[in-house]
């Protein structure tokens, strides 16, 4: 268990509960059942060998956070996951609760397998994933963007329909539109500078641009450049 304080609060709760589960205990040194509870919460979130970071905040001390939260009595046990709390409890509880509510915060066995095959990444592991869990968003954007490099277009496409339009699958379907005609990565800005000429009357021409870019990805640093100059060409 570590100390955190309102100024680290974001890095250490908010931000570290996107990789791991994070335990925020609420206490006070004036609070006796803080005291009981302290050490055995630590000794069980030890025994998670790191899948369950666990951290101290001592609410006098640190006035905010003890107003965020509204708490009124102490201790207080809040469980964060993916940058949002998602359990708690008040009170000194007993080592099998507080063993079960940890319990609620691991990856299920077959969650564990999930990410395991999606982290290979090639094609029959990520089929294996979609097998446990159909729509899930990682297997199948990479999935789809492996089917799309192999020319199967349309089953790459169909598969992108599972899930929420996002930068990954409009950068995919990006992929599948220029398929016939590839993406030069070290003439792509040449290509962009004839058809930015074109971009305001010319349909295809806009849409083989936005393509581009989309290919290019946000990470480029010349996307943003040339976003802008589309911007500048169509208004």
């Amino acid at each position: 268990m570590i100390d955190v304080t309102e100024q680290d609060f974001n890095a250490q709760v908010v931000e570290k509960s996107h990789e791991v589960p994070v335990v925020v205990d609420l206490w006070a040194p004036w609070c006796g059942p803080c005291k009981t509870l302290g050490p055995l919460l630590e000794k069980i979130i030890d025994d998670q060998e790191g899948k369950v970071v666990g951290v101290k905040i001592d609410v006098d001390a640190n006035p905010a956070i003890s107003e965020a939260f509204q708490v009124q009595s102490i201790p207080m046990v809040i469980a964060f996951k993916d940058g949002k709390p998602v359990d708690g409890f008040m009170g000194a509880q007993g080592e099998p609760i507080i063993r079960d509510f940890i319990a609620k915060l691991l990856p299920s066995k077959e969650q564990t397998e999930l990410e395991s095959l999606v982290a290979l990444g090639d094609e029959i592991s990520l089929r294996a994933a979609l097998d446990i869990e159909s729509d899930h968003e990682p297997a199948v954007t990479a999935l789809a963007e492996i089917l799309v490099n192999d020319g199967r277009i349309d089953e790459g496409l169909a598969l992108l329909r599972k899930v929420p339009e996002s930068a990954q699958t409009r950068r995919i379907s990006a992929l599948a539109r220029t398929s016939e005609s590839p993406v030069d990565a070290d003439e792509v800005e040449v290509e962009l500078a004839d058809l930015l000429e074109k971009v305001k009357d010319d349909d295809e021409a806009r849409q083989r641009f936005v393509d581009l870019l989309e290919v290019m990805g946000a990470d480029d640093p010349r996307t943003p450049g040339w976003r802008k100059k589309l911007s500048m060409a169509l208004f």
